[in-house]
């Protein structure tokens, strides 16, 4: 048999106050409330609880041990509740990311340590996937994706740059060896090096300026697979073995130092930027809310 915890908050109310009248001052509820939801608790025990009379309550044997034993109970309620406000206010818990290998580079370096210094409390816990999986199935509360790739039910937010480019580099001992492409066409006669995404579909080499758009279908001696192998082709590349596409920023680095060179730049494609998405719901979990407020709050 369980009370209901109103009906107990009720008795404590009026046993504290020593009347209906006053437990009614104290508690916010009308002396009628108060009222029934005593004779409702001992109509449930079975027990008197109160002496009642036209002036005054006293509590029986009964509604003295349960005062007793509520008050202490009653208190670690309201704690309870309490530590749960508090957790609103200042979120805390783990917050469990899905992301691919482009977003721990280009992304969230800028985010994360900033958003970890202004919630100590929150635990970031981040999977690196290049599939699109379904975030709640994988236990994840939110992921990173581009546009394109977004299920229509979920709730994106902007994150990281609006715009990237996805460029071309090689080295300039590869250029100065087999020249330097001066049209989309030309790769057809250079050693590309590909990417392959993990369903096995290969990268489109696809090109713009203005208002032409080329699509060639290269060759190379090496696939990797987008995402876990970018490094490594990016090494190749240095390496002299051939061109690499990538995104623009991760390969900035290489083309600042010398060990790349743009290829192909006036025709490089730019696109949208990424989105952070979660499924929608009336009651977001504090970590990930607060992040979703710090994203929007930093958004470059």
């Amino acid at each position: 048999m369980k009370a209901d915890l109103s009906d107990l908050n009720a008795f404590v109310a009026v046993a504290r106050a020593g009347g209906f009248r006053d437990g009614a001052r104290m508690s916010g509820a009308s002396a009628s409330a108060l009222s029934e939801a005593v004779r409702r608790l001992e109509t449930q025990l079975g027990l008197r609880l109160l002496n009642r009379t036209t002036r005054s309550i006293a509590l029986t044997e009964a509604g003295r041990r349960l005062l007793d034993r509520l008050t202490p109970a009653l208190s670690e309620v309201d704690a309870a509740i309490s530590d749960a406000r508090e957790l609103r206010d200042r979120p805390a818990g783990t917050l469990k990311l899905n992301v691919p290998v482009s977003a721990t580079r280009l992304v969230l370096p800028a985010i994360i340590p900033a958003f970890l210094a202004a919630y100590p409390d929150i635990h970031l816990d981040i999977t690196v996937d290049e599939s699109f999986v379904d975030i709640l199935a994988a236990g994840c509360d939110a992921g990173i994706r581009y546009g394109e790739r977004l299920e229509k039910d979920m709730i994106a937010v902007p994150i990281g740059p609006r715009r990237q480019r996805f460029a071309l580099g090689a080295s300039p001992a590869y250029l100065d060896e087999r020249g330097r492409p001066e049209h989309p066409r030309d790769l057809l006669t250079h050693r590309c090096l590909q990417g392959r995404f993990p369903s096995g579909t290969r990268m489109q080499w696809e090109f713009e300026r203005g208002h032409e758009v080329v699509k060639v279908d290269v060759t190379g001696p090496l696939t990797v697979e987008i995402g876990g192998a970018s490094d490594l082709i990016v090494d190749v590349a240095v390496a002299g073995v051939g061109i690499v596409p990538l995104f623009e920023d991760w390969l900035r680095p290489h083309f600042n130092s010398g060990a790349l060179e743009p290829v192909l730049e006036p025709w490089w494609q730019s696109f949208e930027g990424p989105f952070l998405y979660f499924a929608g719901r009336r009651l977001v979990p504090g970590p990930l809310r607060a992040f979703v407020d710090f994203v929007k709050a930093h958004r470059p």
